[in-house]
């Protein structure tokens, strides 16, 4: 079948990014209401033809594939830790200052890992918009915590960001990437820790002692409220874990799809349903917790994951040409990078299942012989997905939250170019040292 796939059969993937990255620069008021039609549309302009050319069953296989196999497991974790995230409140009283920024940035990226980039991202996306609301400059903050928080913390499990998941789906085992992505991990961290303290003093510095000093109480006072939403949060970890530890073989419904796959989607569902329930109105009216943020990457990724069926297809079909070329360069360098810069503009997770399926789609194969491809592949969807807004599902969740703060954010472009400016010259360090 993939050998009747031309390339005209991605171009409903390609429209629908492109929609994602201009049409709320164009339309901003349409985007916001009909974004979910967009990808509706773009969907259906893929499934109709597909369907007439490759069969009915064919087509409703395909989809079922995706829709159990990854869509539907993607996005139940993503809502599972948004929601109990969502339901802790992190308050006080904080004289902002760039040590205690840093420290902030410092412990969601420690944490961001195993409560999910998404998880840490609503935990601490609040607080620290809290602690500097008083400040004129507040962009470079959120910049940088989407930077380490919102992607390069999450490097080390399967929960820590999708497109991990989605591998972790596919056969990677579960502390593969710990084992594998920390040292760069550290090494970016570490680095980039050091420049927002060094840019968050050159900004600070700017501030009026009264917008330095709105609060300065004896002692920094804490209020942590919601902390029950802590033990829902391991049992997150739990569950994802035992999905992966656990063959209690499969169940057909138009595809075969794991046991223990459903188990762990099931608890995870349980887990948010008392998050919600257990969680009193008022901690959510706190952190000013909607679902907007949630049903715009559910409905975005869902035309994502269908239209991108034949670019995943053909790459399958073309991987064992794929692995064979020769390069100036090491191929784990250029797929490092092809995958990185993919996923600042396609989203990481659909580019991590790309280039996975590119190198033949054997998760035993890639941990093992070609586990310098694998690692490449894993570090440039995370790194990477800093680049830009739709590199990585917290991304627009955080800049959304930082909006209805009345922060002043980049553009789309704006924030790029920043990324860019800042992260670029990171990642050819880490090429040099780990994929050359």
């Amino acid at each position: 079948m993939t050998a009747s796939l031309s390339f005209w059969w991605v171009v409903p993937f390609g429209g629908l990014l492109l929609s994602i990255a201009i049409m709320p620069i164009v339309s901003a008021s349409f985007w916001h209401r009909r974004h979910g039609l967009v990808s509706f549309a773009w969907a259906l302009l893929f499934l109709l033809p597909y369907g007439f050319a490759f069969g009915l069953s064919h087509a409703v296989h395909d989809m079922a594939h995706v829709f159990f196999l990854e869509y539907m497991p993607f996005v139940i974790l993503l809502a599972a830790l948004y929601v109990i995230s969502g339901g802790i409140h992190i308050g006080g009283r904080f004289q902002p200052s760039p040590s205690l920024n840093t420290g902030i940035l410092a412990f969601g990226t420690l944490i961001a890992s195993w409560t999910g980039t998404t998880g840490a991202a609503m935990l601490l996306i609040r607080p620290i918009l809290d602690i500097n609301r008083a400040r004129r400059y507040q962009a470079h903050v959120v910049v940088f915590f989407i930077f380490l928080v919102a992607n390069i913390g999450g490097a080390l499990t399967p929960l820590g960001d999708p497109p991990l998941f989605l591998g972790f789906l596919n056969g990677v085992d579960f502390f593969w990437t710990t084992d594998t992505l920390l040292p760069p991990m550290l090494f970016l961290s570490v680095a980039l820790l050091g420049i927002f303290w060094l840019v968050d003093c050159y900004y600070f510095a700017q501030e009026d002692a009264m917008q330095k000093k709105e609060a300065k109480p004896s002692k920094p006072l804490i209020d942590i409220s919601g902390g029950f939403n802590g033990l829902l949060l391991i049992g997150v970890v739990l569950a994802v874990l035992a999905s992966g530890s656990f063959n209690y073989g499969t169940v057909h419904f138009l595809v075969d799809i794991p046991v223990m796959g459903l188990v762990r989607d099931g608890i995870l569902l349980l887990l948010l349903f008392a998050s919600l329930r257990l969680t009193p109105a008022s901690i959510r009216t706190r952190n000013q917790f909607d679902w907007f943020p949630m049903k715009e990457v559910a409905q975005l990724f869902a035309g994502i994951f269908i239209t991108i069926i034949p670019a995943i297809a053909i790459l399958k079909e073309l991987s064992p040409m794929i692995h064979d070329m020769e390069f100036s360069v090491p191929l784990a360098a250029v797929v490092f990078w092809s995958t990185g810069l993919l996923s600042s503009v396609l989203d990481n997770a659909p580019t991590y299942l790309v280039f996975f399926n590119a190198f033949g789609g054997d998760a035993q194969i890639l941990m093992n012989e070609d586990a310098l491809l694998l690692m490449a592949i894993s570090a440039g969807a995370v790194f990477m997905g800093a680049l830009t807004y739709i590199g990585n599902a917290p991304n627009f969740m955080v800049r959304s939250i930082a909006v209805q703060r009345k922060v002043a954010m980049p553009s789309f472009f704006g924030y790029m170019a920043i990324a860019c400016a800042v992260l670029f010259p990171l990642f050819a360090i880490v090429t040099a040292i780990w994929f050359m």
